[in-house]
């Protein structure tokens, strides 16, 4: 079966829905039901079930959006003034949270706003209000700082637009062992972080080729005879192809630490 890759709200993760016979392009809208309302969904992309591991569809395609519909969402401009008005009632209740978003139903009858807070928040006073003055059902949604970060876009430390903004549609788990396996834990957190306060997800890109060189090379703690001396291997560096190797003093009292080339018997040849 080929299932349709949607994303309702920008901050969403996508999700995979059945088409259920509707003839489908990347790009349309459409109308998708969850709990007790019907969202409005954007395609993304298509993907074929029995070829994609672990696609399995949690949504339904009810049908393509109207253009009326589409018109319904508000625009811009309405949504900045809705924002403001949310933004204030946080303040109003002195709320620790962030608000980042919203997004209306199909219908126009629900209200979704999206918010980042570092713990749990009470904020059933600030819905009674949210439900007062927007006369609609109001949802809050707390999402992640990444799902921020890839909503509002900055620029990373290579001067491009995140990653997470442009084409990475997907967040993987990146963790401190990336870094250390690539020799980059040693610039600090603020180097090796994102505009989002995480690890930067490009320590995922390069991980396969680093792990795939680090085997060509002797294991750390490994016994090594260099030009008829032993010493132990104490560093790697994968790009170079090096290793630092340790020597140790004839008296014992001393050590000398050396970089060998792991291709300078190609190079003199």
């Amino acid at each position: 079966m080929r299932l349709a890759k949607v994303k309702i709200n920008p901050w969403d993760r996508p999700a995979y829905a059945d088409p259920d016979g509707h003839s489908l392009n990347v790009g349309d809208f459409v109308a998708v039901k969850i709990e007790q309302s019907n969202e409005i969904a954007e395609v993304l992309s298509f993907e074929d079930e029995s070829k994609c591991h672990g696609c399995q569809p949690t949504l339904t395609v009810l049908r393509k959006a109207t253009p009326e519909e589409i018109e319904r969402q508000p625009s811009e401009e309405e949504r900045q003034k809705m924002i403001a008005e949310c933004k204030a009632l946080v303040l109003k209740h002195e709320l620790e949270m962030k608000l980042v978003d919203i997004a209306l139903s199909l219908d126009g009858s629900k209200l979704t706003v999206a918010f980042i807070a570092d713990g749990r928040v009470d904020f059933r006073d600030l819905v009674k209000d949210l439900t007062r003055a927007f006369n609609r059902t109001i949802r809050l949604q707390q999402i992640g700082i990444r799902d921020e970060a890839r909503l509002c876009g900055d620029c990373g430390h290579c001067g491009k637009p995140l990653c997470c903004r442009t084409f990475l549609k997907d967040f993987m788990s990146i963790t401190s062992e990336m870094a250390e396996a690539q020799q980059c834990e040693h610039r600090g957190s603020d180097r090796i972080s994102g505009a989002c306060g995480r690890l930067m997800c490009c320590l995922s890109y390069e991980l396969k080729g680093y792990e795939s060189m680090t085997k060509e090379m002797p294991p750390l703690g490994a016994v090594v005879n260099v030009d008829g001396r032993k010493g132990e291997v104490i560093g790697h560096h994968q790009l170079k192809r090096t290793v630092k190797v340790k020597f140790q003093e004839g008296d014992g009292r001393g050590y000398t630490i050396v970089e060998v080339d792991l291709d300078r018997n190609k190079k003199k040849q």
